[in-house]
């Protein structure tokens, strides 16, 4: 493997290990750097068992009054934006540049609202500060619901959504018995995705307003322990699907990681609006490179 170089001239790196839900990033804030930096820093960082690890490396830029984050997965692409990553940055943000309660995030999704509550440091070992955030997300877009998918010698029932990212959901029975990364990666890079391709959802329901959820990554090319954008995605097509939305619009997600976070959000005249993710999120430590 191809390493790193520890220093920019004589600066040295320092990045910042966060995670929530299971989703586990490395954070990167400093003098603005081009594309090719970003891309090579997440392909080399991220890998596991080689280097640190993680499901992504955030960057975060300070842009006038607010913040901007942008999201690379581990194979050096960049994602409009991440659910679960955006929590991490406002974690970052209140506690490293401004102790503020609401937070702005710019995205290449939109424009996303933060809130930091409950911020505390727990006897959890290794870990430094924690703290209870809920974002607001992009409105979701490109709403298709119960389409059939060829796939080799059968059809998959399907729903569709961009919840800041394209996200593809299966509702199925037996969630632990699927095969996750083959059955994921055959609708990841089917041809009816192409050419940018889709994040795959298995949804299961465990009772009404709680479902469970586990994910294949598109960028990071297989299952995480969560992804925020997808279990946004999961939660309001489960309610668009089996509930009524406009009589009760928050459901509970359980995660691969046991953490269960909540999701929230409005429906009228057919518009999804006012969208909302609510988990707790960690700051684990730093790193200097």
């Amino acid at each position: 493997m191809e390493r790193f170089s520890s220093q920019r001239g004589r600066e040295r790196l320092k990045l910042y290990k966060l995670t929530a839900a299971g989703n586990d990033f490395l954070l990167f804030s400093g003098v603005c750097q081009p594309f090719s930096f970003y891309h090579r820093l997440a392909r080399q960082c991220c890998l596991r068992r080689y280097a640190w690890g993680a499901d992504g490396l955030l960057v975060v830029e300070k842009k006038e009054r607010n913040f901007r984050m942008r999201i690379f997965n581990p194979d050096g692409s960049e994602a409009e934006m991440c659910g679960n990553g955006a929590r991490c940055a406002a974690l970052w943000i209140y506690l490293y540049k401004k102790r503020e309660s609401n937070l702005t995030l710019l995205t290449k999704a939109g424009e996303i609202k933060a809130v930091v509550t409950k911020v505390y440091r727990p006897l959890r070992q290794c870990t430094f500060s924690k703290a209870n955030i809920r974002v607001k997300m992009t409105p979701p877009t490109d709403l298709k619901l119960h389409f059939s998918l060829p796939l080799s010698s059968r059809s998959l029932s399907l729903s569709f959504i961009n919840s800041g990212v394209p996200h593809t959901v299966i509702f199925v029975e037996g969630l632990e018995k699927i095969d996750i990364e083959r059955l994921g990666a055959l609708v990841r890079y089917h041809k009816h995705f192409a050419p940018a391709g889709t994040n795959v959802d298995f949804v299961e329901f465990i009772k009404d307003n709680f479902i469970r959820i586990r994910t294949y990554e598109r960028g990071v090319e297989k299952e995480t322990l969560a992804c925020g954008t997808g279990i946004v995605a999961s939660a309001i097509l489960s309610k668009l699907r089996y509930s009524n939305p406009k009589l009760t619009n928050r459901v509970k997600v359980l995660t691969r990681s046991g953490e269960t976070l909540e999701v929230s959000f409005n429906y009228e005249d057919n518009i999804i609006s006012n969208v909302w993710l609510k988990g707790s999120a960690y700051l684990v430590g730093e790193i200097i490179i």
